[in-house]
């Protein structure tokens, strides 16, 4: 299936936005251990290597609304390929493709110039456990975990440290304060729990990704609580998302950002491309900060190039 590009943020916008008007947050803990290959807790293609972007979040949804426990998607050729089929009458979920091409235009000085040009396809997949005769992995059970809790928050621990950034313990509140670039967080025993101290972090250090002597980014915030503060915030909801499927722990929703809701609809509404945007940054500062990681450390295996979230471009305003 392929749709025109208006039609395809259009309908990912209006997914989102339908989920937001319920309360529903589609990237929260939308995953499941239950599947072999849910320890690596982003949706991955039939071969294994997960989506990013705005991908991520529409799978995240379909898995949550539909109730699977495999990550595991494919087109309907790709399980005809495996000697497989879909279920007849199943339903599948939208994803995006997104490249460039070249094209050789003429400028107002007669002269030829070479313009790159981005285009969009939407197309459908299924869940494998909407599907029959795949080989067997596709619908293994998972093993015993090999990291009981506390070694899991041990790792975030490392995770958090080998970024580099100054982290300051104290106070009641959490924030990035980019002036002095450095991160605030109450102290561990203010957190109800681990998980909540690990997922306050990696929102923060969301944020401090987007300093300019990192990613550079900018959304025009003039004071708190406009439309540019609500855009940085959903950046660093998402990438606190991403970031915690990524080294294993559950996001924590954080009491303040139920205000936030109203002001990402409003932003939603606005504009159909946000959450395309949004989800391409969040992408980039979790990408940013596994950067940070030694090389020992592994990292989720990226996408093709032609991912979405590398097109996604803000300029610093």
């Amino acid at each position: 299936m392929t749709e025109t590009r208006t039609d395809v943020y259009s309908r990912i916008t209006n997914k989102i936005i339908a989920d937001l008007e319920q309360g529903i947050r589609p990237w929260m803990k939308p995953w499941n251990a239950d599947h072999a290959a849910g320890r690596i807790t982003r949706p991955l293609r039939f071969n294994g290597i997960p989506y990013n972007g705005i991908n991520v979040l529409m799978l995240w949804s379909a898995s949550v609304a539909k109730g699977y426990a495999c990550p595991l998607w494919l087109t309907f050729k790709q399980a005809l390929e495996l000697s497989g089929n879909v279920r007849k009458g199943e339903t599948g979920e939208l994803v995006v493709f997104a490249k460039s091409f070249k094209r050789t235009e003429t400028d107002d000085k007669g002269e030829e110039v070479e313009r790159e040009i981005p285009f969009m396809k939407g197309y459908t997949v299924f869940n494998a456990e909407q599907c029959d005769n795949l080989p067997a992995h596709y619908y293994a059970k998972a093993a015993p975990p090999t990291l009981t809790p506390p070694q899991r928050i041990e790792a975030a621990d490392r995770f958090f440290a080998a970024t580099g950034a100054d982290i300051r313990h104290g106070g009641t509140r959490a924030f990035y304060a980019e002036g002095s670039d450095y991160v605030q967080i109450p102290p561990f025993v203010a957190f109800k729990d681990a998980e909540s101290y690990a997922a306050t972090l990696a929102h923060e250090l969301t944020h401090w990704t987007k300093h300019d002597t990192r990613l550079s980014r900018h959304f025009g915030r003039v004071v708190h609580g406009d439309e540019g503060y609500a855009k940085e915030e959903l950046v660093a909801e998402l990438g606190a998302a991403f970031l915690c499927a990524d080294i294993g722990i559950t996001p924590e929703v954080m009491p303040e950002h139920a205000a936030y809701i109203a002001s990402w609809l409003k932003a939603l509404k606005n504009d159909s491309r946000l959450i395309f945007s949004a989800a391409a940054h969040a992408q980039r500062a979790a990408d940013y900060l596994h950067g940070k990681q030694p090389e020992a450390t592994p990292t989720p295996p990226r996408g093709t190039p032609l991912e979405v979230s590398h097109h996604e471009k803000t300029p610093a305003l």
